[in-house]
């Protein structure tokens, strides 16, 4: 069974840095292409960054382009998202997925194409 657990999360203030971990064990890590998404209160699901398989592409949502990097370590299991200059609109659950069954080289930036999440972890950012 495929566990994926995010950590990393809390309350920080307007333009400082956080960086959210996910483990993954059940399956081969670099089976999966990985992604994080985020729900603020009272919006859906977005997306924030994947990465492939590989780790050799990388997709960002525009919102955070440029302040999130998401970056993967296939021999430690573990899929990260490292933000900088953190905004009160970031404030969000994050959640990291992981989709099964894609080639090596793709990147996947719709909820529905991934099967497996984590609880997901809370970040707020107070102004």
């Amino acid at each position: 069974q495929v566990q994926l657990v995010e950590s990393g999360g809390g309350l920080v203030q307007a333009g400082d840095s956080l960086r959210l971990s996910c483990a993954v064990s059940g399956r081969t890590f670099s089976s999966y292409a990985m992604g994080w998404f985020r729900q603020a209160p009272g919006k859906e699901r977005e997306f924030v960054a994947a990465i492939s398989r590989s780790g050799t592409r990388i997709n960002y949502a525009d919102s955070v382009k440029g302040r999130f990097v998401i970056s993967r370590d296939n021999a430690e299991n573990t899929v990260y998202l490292r933000m900088n200059s953190l905004k009160p609109e970031d404030t969000a659950v994050y959640y990291c997925a992981a989709a099964l069954g894609y080639s090596f080289a793709d990147v996947r930036v719709r909820d529905e194409d991934y099967g497996y999440w984590g609880q997901g972890t809370q970040v707020t950012v107070s102004s």
